[in-house]
């Protein structure tokens, strides 16, 4: 990643994530030995994040970096299933409240 990129990607300028080619493909995935239920959009993120900690031997205090951009993906990833769900709620509310009238 150039310092430009890394630049926008710190002020929220970037596309979403660090990673410029998007997000994994099934095949990285495998090779990195992710487990199902963490291969979802964020899972390029995750890749580096555990080649990390075990280059590092798991402390606590390394990849620091890489830890708070997946949290961060993760957050942004729950903030759109949320939103998704409220919207949803929304439509069936006024579905039922059509419907009663």
């Amino acid at each position: 990643m150039t310092v430009t990129e890394t630049i926008k990607a710190a002020v929220g300028l970037g596309h979403g994530h660090e990673d410029p080619k998007g997000p994994a493909t099934r095949e990285e995935m495998t090779a990195a030995r992710l487990p199902l239920a963490y291969r979802d959009s964020c899972a390029h993120l995750l890749i580096p994040l555990n080649k990390c900690r075990q280059k590092e031997w798991y402390l606590p205090w390394k990849c620091d970096h890489e830890r708070h951009s997946y949290e961060g993906c993760q957050y942004a990833e729950f903030k759109k299933r949320v939103k998704k769900m409220d919207e949803l709620r929304a439509a069936e509310a006024a579905n039922l409240k059509a419907n009663t009238a």
